[in-house]
């Protein structure tokens, strides 16, 4: 079964940088499009930004607006999340998830391939 693979995340502080990379196992994301979604402690897991199937339109929930940078590079299959300026707010696991533009946005699926382990990123104040 295909399944999400998410990795870059770390320990960092405040103000500091992350990129995190997506990739899908055994399907390609071509035609997809793809979002970044993150689960704090004891809450429910959320879209962070999305990306179109073409790399034509984003989407940023507000709270990173400014600060988060989805991508994509088709060449290698893959999408990032750069981000830049973290705050402790943003410590959560990331996912990742491919579906339709619309269905990915809004957080509905059906996506192309269950979803990951996801990539831990903690920021400390």
């Amino acid at each position: 079964q295909a399944q999400m693979v998410e990795s870059g995340g770390g320990s960092v502080q405040t103000g500091d940088s992350l990129r995190l990379s997506c990739e899908a196992s055994g399907r390609t994301l071509s035609g997809f499009g793809v979002g970044w979604f993150r689960q704090a402690p004891g809450k429910e897991r959320t879209i962070v930004a999305a990306i179109s199937e073409t790399g034509g339109e984003t989407y940023y929930v507000d709270s990173v607006k400014g600060r988060f940078a989805i991508s994509r590079d088709n060449a290698k299959d893959t999408v990032y999340l750069q981000m830049n300026n973290l705050k402790p707010e943003d410590t959560a696991i990331y996912y990742c998830a491919a579906g339709s533009y619309v269905n990915v946005v809004a957080g509905s699926e059906p996506y192309i391939a269950s979803w990951g382990q996801g990539t831990q990123v903690t920021v400390s104040a």
